[in-house]
């Protein structure tokens, strides 16, 4: 299948925020319950939050109440707005489907710095 198609990264000022955007094949869209990893450098990618279904969402305790993740079917994009972001938040940004299945994009990198 495609790649995800990742944007929306940047440089941001601590306690600011951006909104990441995702544009996915339609056929993985409507299949899978999506979700979106970070990869800071040094450590290993990993999954900050999820999509279950239409209203099911789950979030690491790191970004827990900071992040949103939602899904616009007619448009087969996934975002994931933070908010209130950290310097811990540095990373670069990827969505998959919540068990890894397709191949993974380019990522966007978000940069948390003053």
């Amino acid at each position: 299948q495609a790649q995800p198609v990742e944007s929306g990264g940047g440089l941001v000022q601590p306690g600011g925020s951006l909104r990441l955007s995702c544009e996915v094949s339609e056929r993985a869209f409507t299949t899978y319950s999506m979700a979106w990893y970070r990869q800071a450098p040094g450590k290993e990618r990993e999954r900050v939050a999820g999509i279950l279904s239409d209203t099911g969402t789950k979030y690491a305790d790191s970004v827990e109440g900071r992040f949103i993740i939602s899904r616009d079917y007619a448009k087969n994009t996934l975002f994931l707005q933070m908010n209130d972001l950290k310097r811990e938040d540095t990373a670069v940004y990827y969505c998959n489907t919540l068990a890894g299945l397709l191949h993974w994009g380019q990522g966007t990198e978000v940069t948390v710095s003053t």
